[in-house]
Protein backbone atom coordinates (compact mmCIF):
# COMPACT_ATOMS: atom_id res chain seq x y z
CA UNK A 1 0.00 0.00 0.00
CA UNK A 2 2.78 2.12 0.47
CA UNK A 3 4.15 2.13 -2.95
CA UNK A 4 0.54 2.94 -4.35
CA UNK A 5 0.70 6.26 -1.70
CA UNK A 6 3.55 7.40 -3.51
CA UNK A 7 2.50 6.89 -6.77
CA UNK A 8 -0.46 8.69 -6.01
CA UNK A 9 0.81 11.36 -4.01
CA UNK A 10 3.89 12.06 -7.15
CA UNK A 11 1.18 12.49 -9.23
CA UNK A 12 -0.71 15.00 -8.06
CA UNK A 13 2.83 16.89 -7.30
CA UNK A 14 3.39 16.62 -11.46
CA UNK A 15 -0.26 17.74 -12.05
CA UNK A 16 -0.04 20.99 -9.94
CA UNK A 17 3.50 21.69 -11.08
CA UNK A 18 1.78 21.83 -14.35
CA UNK A 19 -0.55 23.91 -12.89
CA UNK A 20 -1.03 27.37 -14.81
CA UNK A 21 1.68 29.54 -14.10
CA UNK A 22 1.37 32.74 -12.35
CA UNK A 23 3.79 35.14 -14.86
CA UNK A 24 5.07 33.04 -17.72
CA UNK A 25 7.95 35.20 -18.21
CA UNK A 26 10.13 33.99 -15.10
CA UNK A 27 9.04 30.63 -15.90
CA UNK A 28 11.14 31.18 -19.31
CA UNK A 29 13.88 32.37 -17.47
CA UNK A 30 14.07 29.63 -14.96
CA UNK A 31 13.78 27.49 -17.62
CA UNK A 32 17.05 29.32 -19.39
CA UNK A 33 18.43 28.90 -16.00
CA UNK A 34 17.90 25.17 -15.49
CA UNK A 35 19.04 24.17 -19.07
CA UNK A 36 22.73 25.54 -18.19
CA UNK A 37 22.58 24.27 -14.70
CA UNK A 38 21.57 20.94 -15.99
CA UNK A 39 21.85 20.50 -19.15
CA UNK A 40 25.22 22.66 -20.24
CA UNK A 41 26.50 21.74 -16.80
CA UNK A 42 26.79 17.75 -17.96
CA UNK A 43 28.39 17.89 -21.34
CA UNK A 44 32.03 17.40 -19.48
CA UNK A 45 31.43 14.06 -18.25
CA UNK A 46 28.62 12.81 -21.02
CA UNK A 47 32.15 13.91 -23.33
CA UNK A 48 34.38 11.85 -21.31
CA UNK A 49 32.17 8.72 -20.75
CA UNK A 50 31.41 8.49 -24.43
CA UNK A 51 34.49 9.20 -26.20
CA UNK A 52 36.04 6.21 -23.83
CA UNK A 53 33.34 3.90 -23.70
CA UNK A 54 33.55 3.90 -27.55
CA UNK A 55 37.04 3.01 -27.76
CA UNK A 56 36.54 0.58 -24.70
CA UNK A 57 33.59 -1.00 -27.48
CA UNK A 58 35.91 -0.95 -30.90
CA UNK A 59 38.72 -2.43 -28.75
CA UNK A 60 36.45 -5.45 -27.76
CA UNK A 61 34.94 -6.02 -30.45
CA UNK A 62 37.93 -6.29 -32.24
CA UNK A 63 39.07 -8.63 -30.28
CA UNK A 64 36.28 -10.78 -30.60
CA UNK A 65 35.56 -10.64 -34.05
CA UNK A 66 38.68 -12.25 -35.38
CA UNK A 67 36.63 -15.41 -36.78
CA UNK A 68 37.05 -14.95 -40.85
CA UNK A 69 33.17 -15.57 -41.58
CA UNK A 70 32.67 -11.85 -39.40
CA UNK A 71 33.53 -8.95 -42.02
CA UNK A 72 35.84 -6.53 -41.14
CA UNK A 73 33.15 -3.83 -40.77
CA UNK A 74 31.78 -5.85 -38.37
CA UNK A 75 32.99 -3.19 -35.51
CA UNK A 76 31.76 -0.25 -36.82
CA UNK A 77 28.51 -1.82 -37.09
CA UNK A 78 28.78 -2.96 -33.49
CA UNK A 79 29.95 0.62 -31.86
CA UNK A 80 27.52 2.39 -34.41
CA UNK A 81 24.27 0.09 -32.99
CA UNK A 82 25.92 0.14 -28.77
CA UNK A 83 25.94 4.12 -28.88
CA UNK A 84 22.63 4.65 -30.74
CA UNK A 85 20.67 1.80 -29.28
CA UNK A 86 21.87 1.58 -25.46
CA UNK A 87 24.72 3.17 -24.51
CA UNK A 88 24.20 7.36 -25.19
CA UNK A 89 19.93 6.91 -24.52
CA UNK A 90 20.33 4.50 -21.09
CA UNK A 91 23.52 4.43 -19.82
CA UNK A 92 24.29 7.89 -19.78
CA UNK A 93 21.19 8.69 -18.56
CA UNK A 94 21.92 6.45 -15.39
CA UNK A 95 25.00 8.14 -15.17
CA UNK A 96 23.61 11.89 -15.08
CA UNK A 97 20.58 10.54 -12.08
CA UNK A 98 23.51 10.23 -10.05
CA UNK A 99 24.62 13.55 -10.73
CA UNK A 100 21.74 16.00 -11.80
CA UNK A 101 19.36 13.84 -9.53
CA UNK A 102 21.19 14.16 -6.37
CA UNK A 103 21.69 18.10 -7.26
CA UNK A 104 17.57 18.50 -7.59
CA UNK A 105 16.66 16.61 -4.32
CA UNK A 106 19.36 18.00 -2.43
CA UNK A 107 18.34 21.66 -3.73
CA UNK A 108 14.36 20.96 -3.53
CA UNK A 109 15.03 18.90 0.08
CA UNK A 110 16.81 22.05 1.65
CA UNK A 111 14.48 24.23 0.71
CA UNK A 112 11.76 22.31 2.17
CA UNK A 113 13.52 22.00 5.81
CA UNK A 114 14.64 25.74 5.88
CA UNK A 115 11.14 26.68 4.90
CA UNK A 116 11.51 28.12 2.04
CA UNK A 117 8.93 26.37 0.18
CA UNK A 118 6.75 27.32 2.94
CA UNK A 119 7.44 30.93 2.28
CA UNK A 120 6.57 30.69 -1.74
CA UNK A 121 3.08 29.25 -0.66
CA UNK A 122 2.43 31.72 1.84
CA UNK A 123 2.88 34.73 -1.16
CA UNK A 124 0.17 32.85 -3.10
CA UNK A 125 3.40 31.21 -5.74
CA UNK A 126 2.56 27.74 -7.07
CA UNK A 127 5.82 25.99 -5.53
CA UNK A 128 5.53 23.00 -7.17
CA UNK A 129 5.41 24.54 -10.55
CA UNK A 130 7.81 26.98 -9.89
CA UNK A 131 10.54 24.83 -8.51
CA UNK A 132 9.89 21.79 -10.63
CA UNK A 133 8.63 22.53 -14.34
CA UNK A 134 11.86 24.87 -15.40
CA UNK A 135 13.65 22.01 -14.08
CA UNK A 136 11.44 19.21 -16.11
CA UNK A 137 10.39 21.32 -19.29
CA UNK A 138 14.43 22.10 -19.63
CA UNK A 139 16.09 18.71 -19.39
CA UNK A 140 13.49 17.00 -21.27
CA UNK A 141 14.31 19.38 -24.04
CA UNK A 142 17.97 19.27 -23.66
CA UNK A 143 18.37 15.72 -23.08
CA UNK A 144 18.08 14.68 -26.64
CA UNK A 145 21.18 17.06 -27.11
CA UNK A 146 23.25 15.27 -24.84
CA UNK A 147 22.60 12.08 -26.15
CA UNK A 148 23.08 12.96 -29.83
CA UNK A 149 26.53 14.87 -28.48
CA UNK A 150 27.07 11.17 -27.04
CA UNK A 151 26.43 8.98 -29.87
CA UNK A 152 28.76 11.28 -32.17
CA UNK A 153 31.58 11.46 -29.30
CA UNK A 154 31.47 7.60 -29.25
CA UNK A 155 31.56 6.87 -32.80
CA UNK A 156 34.04 9.23 -32.85
CA UNK A 157 36.36 7.77 -29.65
CA UNK A 158 35.74 4.76 -31.14
CA UNK A 159 37.35 5.46 -34.44
CA UNK A 160 40.63 7.15 -33.09
CA UNK A 161 41.19 4.78 -30.38
CA UNK A 162 40.38 1.98 -32.54
CA UNK A 163 43.60 3.34 -35.32
CA UNK A 164 45.38 4.13 -32.36
CA UNK A 165 45.58 0.73 -31.53
CA UNK A 166 45.52 -1.06 -35.21
CA UNK A 167 42.51 -2.95 -34.51
CA UNK A 168 40.47 -1.50 -37.14
CA UNK A 169 41.75 0.77 -40.30
CA UNK A 170 39.70 3.82 -41.35
CA UNK A 171 38.04 2.30 -44.35
CA UNK A 172 36.56 -0.69 -42.25
CA UNK A 173 35.01 1.36 -39.68
CA UNK A 174 33.70 4.23 -42.01
CA UNK A 175 32.01 1.18 -43.78
CA UNK A 176 30.38 -0.17 -40.51
CA UNK A 177 29.29 2.97 -39.68
CA UNK A 178 27.05 3.67 -42.76
CA UNK A 179 26.41 -0.10 -42.92
CA UNK A 180 22.70 -0.65 -43.38
CA UNK A 181 21.97 2.51 -41.05
CA UNK A 182 18.34 2.98 -39.93
CA UNK A 183 17.23 6.36 -39.11
CA UNK A 184 14.31 5.28 -36.87
CA UNK A 185 17.35 3.84 -34.73
CA UNK A 186 18.19 7.79 -33.89
CA UNK A 187 14.58 8.45 -33.71
CA UNK A 188 14.42 5.39 -30.84
CA UNK A 189 16.70 6.87 -28.96
CA UNK A 190 15.42 10.16 -28.90
CA UNK A 191 12.20 8.92 -27.42
CA UNK A 192 14.27 6.98 -24.77
CA UNK A 193 16.16 10.36 -23.92
CA UNK A 194 12.88 12.52 -23.28
CA UNK A 195 11.19 9.63 -21.33
CA UNK A 196 14.35 9.38 -19.33
CA UNK A 197 14.94 12.73 -18.94
CA UNK A 198 11.04 13.28 -17.72
CA UNK A 199 12.39 10.64 -14.79
CA UNK A 200 15.41 12.05 -13.57
CA UNK A 201 13.72 15.50 -13.39
CA UNK A 202 10.59 14.83 -11.42
CA UNK A 203 11.49 11.18 -9.27
CA UNK A 204 14.19 13.83 -7.33
CA UNK A 205 12.30 16.18 -7.36
CA UNK A 206 9.35 14.40 -5.89
CA UNK A 207 11.71 13.29 -2.95
CA UNK A 208 13.07 16.28 -2.30
CA UNK A 209 9.91 18.40 -2.46
CA UNK A 210 8.50 16.07 0.67
CA UNK A 211 11.51 15.83 2.91
CA UNK A 212 11.04 16.39 6.66
CA UNK A 213 13.43 16.79 9.60
CA UNK A 214 17.32 18.41 8.61
CA UNK A 215 20.13 17.77 6.92
CA UNK A 216 20.55 14.44 7.57
CA UNK A 217 17.18 14.16 5.91
CA UNK A 218 18.44 15.48 2.90
CA UNK A 219 20.62 13.47 2.58
CA UNK A 220 18.67 10.71 2.89
CA UNK A 221 16.29 12.04 -0.19
CA UNK A 222 18.84 12.47 -2.46
CA UNK A 223 19.66 9.01 -2.04
CA UNK A 224 16.68 7.71 -2.33
CA UNK A 225 15.74 9.53 -5.31
CA UNK A 226 18.83 8.45 -7.28
CA UNK A 227 17.96 4.61 -6.19
CA UNK A 228 14.50 5.22 -7.69
CA UNK A 229 14.84 7.14 -10.66
CA UNK A 230 17.76 4.29 -11.40
CA UNK A 231 15.00 2.04 -11.12
CA UNK A 232 12.71 3.53 -13.15
CA UNK A 233 14.76 4.09 -15.93
CA UNK A 234 15.75 0.45 -16.02
CA UNK A 235 12.18 -0.56 -16.03
CA UNK A 236 11.24 2.10 -18.77
CA UNK A 237 14.10 1.56 -20.75
CA UNK A 238 12.82 -2.65 -21.07
CA UNK A 239 9.16 -1.41 -21.61
CA UNK A 240 10.20 1.10 -24.65
CA UNK A 241 12.38 -1.71 -26.20
CA UNK A 242 9.10 -3.74 -26.01
CA UNK A 243 6.69 -1.05 -27.70
CA UNK A 244 9.00 0.58 -30.30
CA UNK A 245 12.00 -2.15 -31.90
CA UNK A 246 9.55 -5.35 -31.06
Amino acid sequence: MNVFYHFGRYFLLIKQAFGKPEKAAIYRDRIFEEMNYLGIGSIGIVAIISVFIGAVITIQSAFNFESPLIPDYAVGVAVRDSMILEFSPAIVSLILAGKIGSSIASEIGTMRVTEQIDALEIMGINSAGYLILPKIIAYVLFNPVLVVFSMFLGILGGYVFGLMAGVVTDYEYIEGITFDFRPYNVIYALIKSGVFAFLIASVPAYHGYYTKGGALEVGRSSTRGVVYTSVLILTFDLILTQILLV
